[in-house]
Formats: C-alpha cells, sequence, structure tokens
C-alpha cells in the first residue's frame, strides 16, 4: 500500500491488513501453531516438525518476528523463537474487534 494512501484507513485497519498479509502463508501458520503446541522456544525442530528447508523455514520466521508475533533469542550459534504474547494479544483483539463489529450490525446482505 502506498504511503500516500495510508491516511485513509485508520490505525487499526492498517494494522490489521498487516497481521492478515503475514498470515496469508500456510507455512507462517503452520510455524505458529507448532510455537503453541510446544509452548517453548525452539529452533532446529521447526525444519523437522514443518518439513521446508531451513532457508524457506528462516524466510518465515523472518516475516513472524519482523510484525512481533514471533520473538528469537541467541543462544550460542543458533537463534531460538517463541510466541511473543503481547502481539499475539494485539493480534486477537484485533481479530476480535473485527468480528464484533459483523455480529453487532444490522447490516444483512441480500435476505
Amino acid at each position: 500500500m502506498g504511503l500516500t494512501k495510508n491516511n485513509l484507513f485508520s490505525k487499526e485497519q492498517i494494522e490489521l491488513a498487516d497481521f492478515a498479509k503475514v498470515l496469508a502463508h500456510p507455512a507462517r501458520i503452520a510455524i505458529l501453531q507448532y510455537l503453541i503446541e510446544t509452548n517453548q522456544c525452539v529452533n532446529g525442530t521447526l525444519v523437522q516438525e514443518i518439513g521446508l528447508a531451513q532457508a524457506t523455514i528462516s524466510q518465515h520466521l523472518k516475516a513472524l518476528k519482523e510484525i512481533g508475533l514471533v520473538q528469537g533469542t541467541i543462544e550460542g550459534v543458533s537463534v531460538s523463537y517463541c510466541i511473543n504474547p503481547v502481539k499475539f494479544e494485539e493480534l486477537k483483539h484485533h481479530l476480535n474487534s473485527f468480528f464484533n463489529d459483523f455480529e453487532n450490525s444490522k447490516l444483512r446482505c441480500c435476505d
């Protein structure tokens, strides 16, 4: 989205769209689900669990880390990743708000 068009949208709309862009790849969903299920910091196991090449996993982790859903800590020569609970709550809030707006609306399409 061009910088000149951002003034047309609310901060919440832009943030939700940014989350949606990052979540739009099934590998990223799989990574997040694995991190949630294991409930711990992981590093090399992602390659075995997801079944993608290390470089591909790294690319997806980078996108998740850039938006803040995943955080990493350096341990020696490797990086361990885990869910960032604060950012995940922010995502949950945005999605709940989005779906609550629909639930609370009186609009019904073509009834």
